[in-house]
């Protein structure tokens, strides 16, 4: 197991390969695509972002609301393509993270080997543990948004595996690939 300590530089990840499972620590700012396209928004509209990009670790959750005495509510991840249209953007002002599941297209994939960053993701069917490894969570924007606000997190040896890494091996592709060598082989 690889543990990895947010924020990222491009030194932390250029060593990661597809397939490996990390664990990560510190902070990690949750977004969906409204809270995506309002950073967006802000930006080109010269307002300050609500966090420092450089290094930045998103995870694509909208946790579930938060029961008394938790720290936030179930928080498994959600699917990444709809991100897909922000997330070269976001890479350029230098986040180096990204958390979900499923496939990411070639624009993002191209801007991934670009800039030296990585796409995690994380299981979709174990919110529950997921949810235990985040230590602290604080709506820092877009609270209007719901489960999509912005969130700052501080996790503690989340989990999650490299799906495509800085140099665009893309795990979904390998994965298919090894499948139907394998079969072919029997």
């Amino acid at each position: 197991m690889i543990h990895l300590k947010t924020p990222f530089t491009r030194e932390d990840l250029k060593d990661l390969k597809a397939g490996d499972n990390v664990l990560i620590s510190g902070v990690v700012y949750t977004a969906r695509d409204a809270a995506h396209a309002r950073l967006v928004e802000d930006y080109k509209a010269g307002r300050e972002l609500p966090f420092d990009p450089v290094g930045a670790c998103i995870y694509y959750v909208g946790p579930t609301p938060t029961a008394p005495g938790e720290v936030i509510g179930s928080a498994g991840p959600t699917s990444s393509y709809r991100m897909d249209p922000f997330s070269p953007t976001l890479m350029d002002w230098g986040v180096k993270g990204m958390i979900g599941k499923g496939r990411r297209n070639e624009k993002v994939i191209d801007k991934i080997k670009e800039t030296g960053s990585v796409y995690f993701a994380a299981i979709g069917g174990a919110a529950a543990i997921i949810k235990d490894r985040i230590k602290e969570c604080e709506i820092i924007a877009y609270e209007d948004l719901g489960a999509e606000a912005f969130r700052r997190l501080v996790v503690e040896d989340f989990p999650a595996t490299v799906i495509i890494d800085s140099n665009g091996n893309n795990l979904y592709e390998i994965g298919v690939e090894e499948y139907l060598n394998a079969k072919k082989d029997k």
